[in-house]
C-alpha cells in the first residue's frame, strides 16, 4: 500500500502542476488584456473568471492526457514529446474556443482565447525544459566520478550514441571526434566536435582520455578508418551493445562494452523472414546434431527464440552438450529440451533416437572440419563422420517423417584440395541422392566460409598468442579468407531451411575476403599493442591449405534467391556422376576396417569426387 501511495503521488503530481500552470496562464491572460493594455475591465470580471476557469483547466487537461503527454517523464522529454505537447495545446485551444462559443458568457473578451494558448504553451514547455535541465544536472553530478571517453563518428552517428550514454553511469563523454572536416567547431549536446586536420591522437591527449566509443555503423569504411586511427592513438575501444547482446542478456542497456573483432568485420544485420520462420518452427520438434559446436550451439540458441515445441540437442562430446544444457536451461527454463550424447556414425542409434523423438526439422552440423588435422593420419575419420554420418542422419530423418533436413557444409567443398573439403563435397552429393530417394523430406545443403570465433579458427588462436605476448603465426602473407559472425551464419542456415528446395545447395554471401595478415594486425591493434611488441611470423601453408577459397556467391557460379545473402549453386557446378550410396558405404566401411593411410583415402576420394585435386606431399610440407 505504501508503494502504491508513492506511485499515486508521482502520477498525479504532473497533472496537478499542469493544471496550476494552465490556470495561472488563464489569469495572466486577463491581466495582460485589461491591465497591461490599459483596457477597461467589465464589472463582472470576477464572475467571468470564476465561470470559465474550471472549463479552461478541464479542457486543457483532457487534451494533454488524450495526446499522451503524461506518458513520458519530464526529465527525459525530447523533441517528439515537444511535438506531442504542441499538438495537445493546439487542440485544447480550439476546443476551449468552441466551448466558450457555446456557453455564450456575457462580456467575455474574445481576445483571451488568443492570448491564453501562447502563455499556457510557453509555461508548459518551460516546466518540462526545467525538469530536463535539472535531470541532466543531477546526472552530471552523478557522473563526475565516471571515466571520460571520446565519441568517434559523424554528428548524426554521435548524437544517437550520446543519447544511449545517458544511462551509462560509469562513462561520460567529454568530446566528439568526427571524420568529416566540415563538422569541426560544431557543438553537439554541449560537447565540442573536433575533426581533421587535428589528429585523433592529439585530441585524445588534450582531453586526457584513454578510451573511445565508436559510434559509426558496423561495416562502414568510416568505422574502419576511425578504428585504425584510434588504435594508432593507443585508445581502448568501446562500442554500444547490439540487439544480439540484448537478446542474450535479457536486458536493454546502454552501457558500452569492449570492441570485438566481429564489430569491425560485421556487416548489416541479417534480415530474417521472422513470420515464415515462426510458422516453420513454432511448436515443432527440432533436432540439431553437432549441437555442442560453434555453429550447432548458435543454431540451438536461434531456434529456441522461435518457441519450438521441443529442442533435441545431440553431440558426441559429453562436456560440450553439458555446457549447452546449462546455458539453454537458464535462458529457456520452460522449453522442452532433450540433450543427447551420440555418434552420428552409428546408424542404428540414429534411427532409434529419431524414431523416439520424431523431429519435424533436422539441422546436421556434426562434422570434422579442421583441414590440417584431417589431411594425414585422420583422413579416414573425415569420411566416416562427414560422409557416413551425413547419410545416417539424413536417412533417419527421412524414415521418421521429418519435413526438412539441412546439411551445414563448407566453401572448402568447392574444387577441394584437401580431405575435409572433399569429404563435405561427397556428403553434398550423397545428400542429393537421398533427396531424390526420399521425396517426402526436403533436403538442402548450406555452404559458408570461416566463422569468426568458431572453435579452431584463427581468431581464438590469435587471441591466445597475443595474450601470451606473441608471436602471432600466419601461414602466408597473401592468404585470404571469407568471414562472417556465428549468429549471421546460423540465421542464414535457418533462412535456407525455410526457402530451400529439395536437393539444392545454398551458398552464403560472405562479403569481401580478408587477408589473414591484416586480420592479425587488426587484432594486435585492438589489444592495445603494436607489431613491435607482438611480432607476426609466417610459417608456410599447412597440408591441404589453399591461398584463397573459391568465390561462392558470384553470378558465374550461383543463381540469386529472394534473400539477398543467399544464392543457389548452379547445377553444372554441383552435379556429378550419381553416387551409389550402398557401394559408397561399403567402401568407406571396408577402408575403415583396414585403418588405411592418407594416400589410400585420397585415392578413394579422387575416384568419388571428380573435382578433387589433392595437393602433392612436397607442396604440403612447404
Amino acid at each position: 500500500m505504501k508503494r502504491l501511495a508513492v506511485w499515486s503521488r508521482r502520477a498525479w503530481l504532473p497533472v496537478l502542476l499542469d493544471a496550476a500552470v494552465v490556470a495561472l496562464a488563464w489569469l495572466a491572460a486577463f491581466l495582460f488584456r485589461f491591465s497591461l493594455l490599459r483596457n477597461n475591465a467589465p464589472a463582472d470580471l470576477a464572475h467571468i473568471i470564476a465561470v470559465t476557469l474550471p472549463v479552461c483547466v478541464l479542457t486543457w487537461e483532457a487534451s494533454l492526457a488524450g495526446f499522451g503527454v503524461y506518458s513520458t517523464a519530464w526529465r527525459h522529454a525530447g523533441l517528439a514529446d515537444v511535438g506531442r505537447l504542441a499538438r495537445a495545446c493546439a487542440v485544447a485551444a480550439l476546443g476551449l474556443a468552441a466551448l466558450l462559443l457555446v456557453m455564450r458568457v456575457p462580456n467575455f473578451p474574445r481576445s483571451i482565447v488568443l492570448i491564453h494558448p501562447v502563455l499556457a504553451a510557453g509555461l508548459l514547455l518551460a516546466l518540462r525544459l526545467g525538469a530536463r535541465l535539472r535531470g541532466e544536472r543531477i546526472q552530471r553530478d552523478t557522473h563526475e566520478a565516471a571515466r571520460g571517453l571520446l565519441v568517434l563518428g559523424s554528428i548524426d552517428d554521435a548524437a544517437a550514441a550520446l543519447q544511449s550514454l545517458r544511462t551509462a553511469r560509469q562513462w561520460r563523454a567529454l568530446g566528439v571526434y568526427s571524420p568529416i572536416a566540415a563538422e569541426a567547431g560544431s557543438r553537439l549536446q554541449g560537447l565540442a566536435v573536433l575533426a581533421p586536420p587535428r589528429s585523433l591522437d592529439d585530441v585524445a591527449r588534450s582531453f586526457g582520455v584513454q578510451h573511445a566509443l565508436v559510434a559509426s555503423p558496423a561495416g562502414s569504411a568510416t568505422r574502419r578508418l576511425l578504428l585504425e586511427q584510434a588504435s594508432d592513438a593507443r585508445l581502448a575501444l568501446l562500442t554500444l551493445p547490439r540487439a544480439d547482446d540484448w537478446l542474450q542478456t535479457g536486458t536493454r542497456s546502454g552501457t558500452p562494452r569492449s570492441l570485438e573483432l566481429d564489430d569491425l568485420l560485421g556487416r548489416a544485420a541479417v534480415e530474417l523472414d521472422v513470420r515464415g520462420l515462426s510458422e516453420l518452427l513454432a511448436g515443432q520438434c527440432v533436432l540439431v546434431t553437432g549441437a555442442g559446436g560453434s555453429i550447432g550451439s548458435e543454431l540451438c540458441r536461434q531456434i529456441a527464440r522461435f518457441g519450438v515445441g521441443r529442442l533435441v540437442c545431440l553431440d558426441v562430446s559429453e562436456f560440450a552438450i553439458y555446457q549447452l544444457e546449462q546455458e539453454l536451461k537458464v535462458r529457456h527454463p520452460d522449453m522442452a529440451m532433450v540433450f543427447l550424447t551420440a555418434n552420428v556414425r552409428e546408424a542404428q542409434r540414429m534411427c532409434a533416437l529419431f524414431e523416439q523423438h520424431r523431429p519435424a526439422l533436422v539441422f546436421h552440423a556434426a562434422a570434422y572440419k579442421h583441414v590440417p588435422l584431417m589431411e594425414q593420419d585422420n583422413a579416414i575419420e573425415a569420411l566416416r563422420t562427414n560422409v557416413l554420418g551425413t547419410v545416417n542422419v539424413a536417412r533417419a530423418a527421412a524414415l521418421c517423417g521429418a519435413a526438412r533436413f539441412v546439411l551445414v557444409s563448407t566453401d572448402k567443398a568447392v574444387n577441394p584440395t584437401n580431405v575435409m573439403g572433399a569429404s563435405k563435397r561427397l556428403a553434398e552429393r550423397a545428400l542429393q541422392v537421398l533427396a531424390h530417394e526420399h521425396a517426402g523430406t526436403r533436403m538442402v545443403a548450406v555452404r559458408f566460409g570461416n566463422v569468426l570465433g568458431s572453435s579452431g579458427s584463427v581468431v581464438p588462436r590469435f587471441t591466445q598468442q597475443i595474450a601470451a605476448g606473441g608471436p602471432v603465426t600466419v601461414t602466408h602473407p597473401d592468404i585470404v579468407r571469407y568471414f562472417m559472425t556465428i549468429p549471421e551464419a546460423a540465421q542464414l542456415v535457418l533462412q535456407a531451411a525455410l526457402m530451400g528446395e529439395s536437393g539444392q545447395i545454398y551458398v552464403l554471401d560472405m562479403g569481401e575476403p580478408v587477408r589473414i595478415v591484416e586480420l592479425a594486425r587488426l587484432m594486435i591493434r585492438l589489444s592495445g599493442r603494436t607489431e613491435d611488441e607482438i611480432p607476426i611470423v609466417f610459417t608456410g601453408l599447412r597440408p591441404g591449405e589453399k591461398l584463397f577459397e573459391e568465390l561462392l556467391a558470384d553470378d558465374e557460379t550461383t543463381l540469386p534467391t529472394p534473400h539477398p545473402k543467399l544464392r543457389v549453386a548452379r547445377h553444372g557446378d554441383v552435379d556429378g556422376p550419381r553416387v551409389d550410396l550402398e557401394a559408397l558405404q561399403r567402401r568407406i566401411a571396408a577402408a575403415g576396417m583396414r585403418d588405411p593411410d592418407s594416400a589410400t583415402v585420397k585415392d578413394l576420394l579422387a575416384g568419388l569426387v571428380p573435382e578433387y585435386r589433392p595437393q602433392a606431399t612436397k607442396e604440403n610440407a612447404s
